[in-house]
């Protein structure tokens, strides 16, 4: 049988990259947008803060879930630069405000970083996966990758700060990748197996 997941997610590419990625007997379901709070302090808080939150709007919703309530999942994940002093981390997705979509981000990001040399300009993708039962938190999956911030975009697939996230060993940026090959390198696609490992291990 199946085992079947929410997604706690407004962001349709990320809900996306879960549902080309899950495989074999595991079933990603979507769910309404919801206005959760980010106000951890990690991506760890927010990852379960959202998960929570999300599974909350389900109550009572999903009537044959009467006898057990659904597996709902979040991921917080964002960029940390270090000549950025770990910037803009949790603040990934509005770093240029709360309206901010992703070229203006990476604008901003760009402008920080103006003069600053390639060897300088090291960062990591971290991703933090929370999953949760019944508004209770069941465990956490976190990853990250390293990489360098370019100073100008290269490719057009991906979202986010994919087209300035430059992986040396790949000799590509995530943006220039195919799905696949950037979901196996990326911090999400390795959060998220371990997620699914440990879900086809215990259940």
């Amino acid at each position: 049988m199946p085992v079947e997941l929410f997604c706690a997610t407004g962001n349709k590419g990320k809900l996306i990259e879960f549902q080309q990625a899950s495989g074999a007997n595991v079933v990603i379901r979507g769910l309404p947008s919801v206005d959760c709070a980010e106000v951890g302090c990690s991506f760890e808080d927010n990852a379960v803060a959202k998960a929570i939150c999300y599974a909350e709007s389900l109550r009572g919703k999903l009537d044959r879930f009467s006898e057990q309530a659904p597996l709902v999942f979040a991921d917080d994940s964002g960029l940390e630069v270090d000549a950025l002093n770990g910037a803009p981390g949790i603040h990934s997705a509005r770093f240029a405000g709360s309206g901010a979509d992703d070229a203006a981000n990476n604008r901003l990001l760009l402008e920080k970083l103006h003069g600053v040399p390639l060897p300088r300009r090291t960062a990591r993708f971290v991703c933090c996966i929370a999953l949760t039962r019944a508004g209770s938190l069941i465990k956490t999956f976190q990853a990250d990758v390293k990489g360098m911030i370019l100073d100008q975009a290269r490719g057009e697939a991906g979202f986010g700060y994919d087209p300035l996230f430059y992986l040396p060993i790949l000799e590509a940026t995530f943006a220039e990748l195919p799905p696949g090959k950037k979901w196996l390198y990326s911090h999400r696609g390795q959060a998220f197996r371990k997620m699914l490992d440990w879900l086809r291990e215990s259940l």
